[in-house]
């Protein structure tokens, strides 16, 4: 194989170099991610700027730091106590996001492994702080959603002014003893039995009232009826029933004497 010139050497160490300078100063930031700039020969990480998606070109020896900046979620299982000393484990999910306008100062303190180093401990200590306001009882059943929203607000506190904005934490699962939670389950359930009971009796209270009102209806209407009807009025009606028998063209009638009352005895039907 025949040697290259010597005059083909220095563009051949050239284009070497300047791939790489290429590979060095060409980055791509994804979707959903943000970048800051690391500068090792001015004063470390950019905090004025945050890059957003696309190519960007940056001078060789800067360092781009890629995060994400979308909403995000991590899971964690905490171990926290009760108000009465009991040992709880708490499963839960928070979603979050960095403030893109500062992803540069949240890396220059936190760190870019910042959700180990800030949002895990944050998530804890205001676990162990609201879940030791309750009872076993209370964090098994009743007081889910509370607790969520105490969470979250405890979260916010411990993060204010840190880079990140907390959106919603999520209590999935309260692991207790299972003695403890045996004896929970069996209260709930004598509870339940019991508010089922009330609500039948109350059930069959308002159905024995309410026949007790429409006898008392049909009474009261009864004796109106009777002290309206005299002997004048019967007898009245009963010639009016009388006379339209015998306009019907399908019957025949015939009258025969009187009855007790002074009315027609209609004998005869066809």
């Amino acid at each position: 194989m025949e040697k290259l010139p010597k005059i083909a050497l220095p563009f051949i160490v050239g284009a070497i170099v300047l791939v790489i300078i290429l590979s060095k100063s060409l980055v791509t930031i994804g979707p959903g991610e943000g970048g800051v700039l690391f500068e090792p020969l001015g004063d470390g990480i950019n905090t004025e700027r945050t890059y957003g998606e696309g190519f960007h070109i940056v001078a060789p020896w800067n360092d781009m730091i890629v995060q994400k900046v979308r909403q995000q979620s991590i899971s964690d299982n905490m171990n926290v106590l009760s108000v009465n000393g009991l040992d709880i484990t708490v499963s839960g999910t928070i979603w979050f996001e960095p403030e893109y306008k500062n992803l540069g100062k949240l890396i220059q303190t936190k760190g870019e492994d910042y959700i180990r180093e800030l949002l895990s401990p944050a998530i804890n200590a205001a676990a162990k702080s609201v879940v030791g306001r309750y009872t076993p009882e209370q964090l098994y059943s009743s007081k889910r959603d509370i607790i969520e929203l105490e969470i979250l607000e405890q979260v916010r506190i411990e993060l204010e002014g840190q880079y990140v904005n907390v959106k919603r934490v999520l209590v999935e699962n309260v692991k207790l003893p299972n003695t403890i939670k045996d004896a929970i389950e069996r209260k709930l359930k004598q509870e339940q039995e019991s508010l089922e009971y009330e609500f039948r009796l109350v059930t069959a209270k308002k159905e024995a009232e309410k026949v007790i009102i429409e006898a008392q209806g049909k009474a009261d209407a009864n004796r109106i009826l009777s002290a309206s009807l005299t002997d004048k009025i019967l007898q009245d009606k009963g010639i009016e029933a009388t006379v339209k028998l015998s306009e019907s063209s399908n019957s025949k009638v015939i009258v025969i004497g009187s009855g007790d009352s002074g009315m027609p005895i209609i004998l005869g039907n066809q």
